[in-house]
């Protein structure tokens, strides 16, 4: 599958590989997210939100747009039950203008059994949430990651450019 951003979007920019990256510590009880190798510091970057909500407005996301994965056999029914739908949930931007949910399945869970359409979200775009990675490991993979999907996407402009502007044939 080729890579697509919508045309009025611009190809965001790689990431730079920095040798002196420190990963985010980890206390007892704080909240991680695993995405994959990728492991979030959910505490802390729920920190920089409540600290910077200039940054983060909250947003009505229709659920259609969030990915429903089918296995809510993993949440607990209790926490889906009690969930407050008035918390926001917090969207990661892990692939350009591809955002995964990393804090708030419960509350999504319960909005979709209540028939709800749209939850209140904060959408943490990259690199704003590269310091909550949690290795050095996770750090480099991310940027790795991230690079070769902005890579791709360079390389699919590029052809729709040509395209674009490529005149047609004469029979």
């Amino acid at each position: 599958m080729t890579p697509f951003l919508p045309e009025d979007m611009p190809v965001p920019p790689k990431l730079k590989f920095h040798k002196k990256f420190q990963p985010c510590s980890v206390e007892e009880g704080e909240e991680m997210y695993p995405n994959g190798i990728f492991l979030f510091n959910i505490t802390r970057l729920l920190g920089l939100i409540k600290a910077h909500p200039e940054l983060f407005p909250v947003e009505l996301v229709p659920l259609e747009e969030i990915p429903d994965y089918g296995d809510s056999s993993s949440l607990n029914p209790e926490t889906v039950r009690t969930a407050d739908l008035s918390r926001p949930i917090v969207l990661a931007e892990i692939s350009p203008s591809l955002y995964n949910v990393v804090d708030g399945n419960h509350r999504l869970g319960k909005a979709r059994q209540d028939g709800v359409r749209t939850v209140p979200a904060y959408r943490v775009r990259c690199p704003q949430h590269v310091p909550f990675l949690t290795s050095i490991t996770a750090y480099e993979k991310y940027v790795e990651y991230w690079n070769f999907k902005v890579k791709a996407l360079q390389e699919s402009a590029r052809k729709r450019a040509r395209w674009q502007t490529s005149e047609p044939k004469q029979a």
